[in-house]
């Protein structure tokens, strides 16, 4: 098992910052963090990703519309399904995402 100190993180894309926290064989755990007006453009990935938002409001760009998940509320996305996310707000968003399976480098970022 790995597993990489919250300290470590990576800019993503421009004030979105990312921190893998532990990678297993079938799964991985991520944290992020969304500046105010941070965008993740639209993208897909193989991976099935789940995810809870503990702090802020975090709006996702799916195909069908919007979803916005606020503090406490978490989210589930398809393998291969398009979708972006935003911070709308004036404050950071902070939460963890679960990949399976695991995912170690955005594809944007590679």
């Amino acid at each position: 098992m790995e597993r990489v100190p919250l300290s470590e993180t990576t800019e993503a894309v421009e004030n979105v910052h990312l921190a893998q926290l532990a990678a297993g064989e079938e799964m991985s755990v991520q944290h992020f963090e969304f500046e105010p007006g941070a965008t993740v453009p639209k993208h897909d990935h193989h991976h099935e990703q789940t995810g809870f938002v503990y702090e802020g409001e975090l709006t996702f760009l799916l195909e069908d519309g919007e979803r916005t998940v606020s503090a406490g509320e978490s989210y589930a996305i398809a393998g291969e399904e398009l979708h972006g996310a935003e911070n709308r707000g004036e404050s950071v968003v902070r939460g963890v995402d679960i990949f399976s399976p695991p995912r170690s480098n955005p594809d944007w970022a590679e």
